[in-house]
């Protein structure tokens, strides 16, 4: 079973045909409003690609909260464990996605900073449970559910979007450490590791902290190092359409796949087809691959190269 911690969101996404620079306005001839959320996207990844999930989040007491909803109920996500915060509005994100399918996004966290650990109850962390956390929650509350996690047994996937300070004991505690290369640095420094380029700081997060670590690239894919070695897997030729989901994606049936039993190599080929699958379409949970579409695909993925 899958565990996720973390933000459930309103997404406003614009079309563009460039991204604003600082004071301009620009028009857009339409735009979207779909649910969305880093926790509640990656719950929706794992459920499409099989998985058992369970959500644990906050919303407001506003109109938005059902319609945060609405689309994880549709997909058999268990929903008890997200409660509502009174006097607090759901998250929302607006999102401006630009001609090439590239974005900006800017996130109003509302009721997601009332989210508790304790909302996640001692019985749903167990050995068999992957626990899924992200950082559009208050990070302490964070920190405490990993921390009670790792005395049960759970393995712990820290995906720190959008970019944060891990503390070291979180680092130790995780078993999975998910950036892109923005995140990756910001960490790196945090603890006072002196990486210059941030394709090498998954291999010395490995290496200091005995943690898996996957340093995502955009279209050039990821890398991935363990204490025992790495790879480099591709992403998925496509013509991208909305990149907005394609982080959530790729964490989420990451996680799906390791549920599972997938070796960490096909987990993380899973997760980058994924990915790329869900950038030809609009929005983020709306976005979001099935199970087959995504065996369909994996073939279509180049050859993963194993790193010494």
């Amino acid at each position: 079973m899958i565990v996720v911690f973390g933000s459930v969101n309103i997404d406003i996404e614009m079309r563009v045909a460039r991204l604003p620079r600082p004071g301009e306005v620009l028009l857009s001839n339409d735009y979207l409003i779909v649910p969305g959320g880093k926790g509640a996207n990656q719950a929706m990844a794992a459920t499409r690609a099989g998985a058992q999930v369970r959500l644990f989040a906050t919303v407001g007491d506003d109109q938005f909260a059902s319609f945060a909803l609405d689309l994880l109920n549709e997909e058999g996500i268990d929903v008890t464990g997200v409660v509502e915060a009174k006097d607090s509005r759901t998250g929302c994100a607006t999102i401006w996605v630009d001609e090439s399918g590239e974005n900006s996004i800017l996130v109003g966290a509302g009721a997601n900073l009332a989210a508790k650990a304790s909302q996640v109850p001692d019985s749903a962390l167990t050995k068999d449970t992957v626990l899924l956390v992200q950082m559009e929650v208050q990070p302490a509350e964070n920190w405490a559910l990993v921390k009670r996690a790792k005395q049960r047994g759970a393995r712990i996937i820290v995906n720190v979007a959008p970019a944060g300070m891990v503390p070291e004991e979180v680092l130790r505690a995780a078993d999975f450490l998910v950036v892109n290369e923005l995140e990756g640095q910001t960490v790196a420094h945090e603890v006072g590791l002196d990486v210059e380029q941030a394709t090498r700081v998954p291999r010395a997060l490995a290496s200091r902290y005995g943690l898996t670590c996957i340093l995502t690239l955009g279209g050039a894919g990821l890398l991935c190092f363990s204490p025992d070695g790495g790879w480099s897997v591709p992403s998925m030729p496509i013509s991208a359409v909305d990149t907005t989901a394609a982080g959530d994606a790729l964490v989420g049936n990451f996680a799906a796949a390791l549920d599972a039993g997938l070796p960490i190599e096909e987990a993380l080929r899973w997760g980058s087809v994924a990915a790329g699958l869900s950038c030809m379409r609009e929005g983020a949970q709306t976005a979001m691959p099935t199970e087959d579409e995504i065996r369909a695909n994996l073939d279509r993925l180049p050859p993963t190269r194993k790193l010494a």
